[in-house]
């Protein structure tokens, strides 16, 4: 399968709020994330356990938007605006992009810029 299916098949999976099923359909085991405040997961369990725990904060899931994807190569680039209501009273509002770097398939790198 392309490149550019795969990352569409992904991106409309977070679209849908299915993060965490789209983490363990297309991380590879020893995928390596690197947020914009540095933290670091250096395998899909360890961003499963990341992500799970910011899921289950998130009180309201306000909308999430795919703006575009580009594909070059076995990178992809996805720009998307997440806004959600936190269960602190907090806010969550990122315009980020997610670059992802691909082996076989499955995701191997995954980096993310905020605007």
């Amino acid at each position: 399968m392309e490149l550019s299916t795969v990352v569409s098949q992904m991106d409309e999976m977070v679209l849908k709020g299915q993060i965490l099923d789209a983490v363990e359909m297309y991380f590879g085991d020893h995928a390596v994330t690197k947020d914009f405040d540095g933290t670091i997961t250096n395998s899909k369990s360890e961003m499963l356990e990341k992500m799970t725990g910011f899921f289950n904060s998130i009180e309201t899931v306000n909308g999430i938007k795919l703006h575009q994807a580009a594909v070059s190569g076995n990178v992809s680039l996805s720009e998307y605006t997440f806004d959600f209501d936190m269960k602190d009273g907090s806010k969550v509002l990122w315009h980020e992009i997610i670059r992802r770097t691909w082996q076989d398939g499955k995701v191997i790198d995954e980096q993310y810029f905020k605007n």
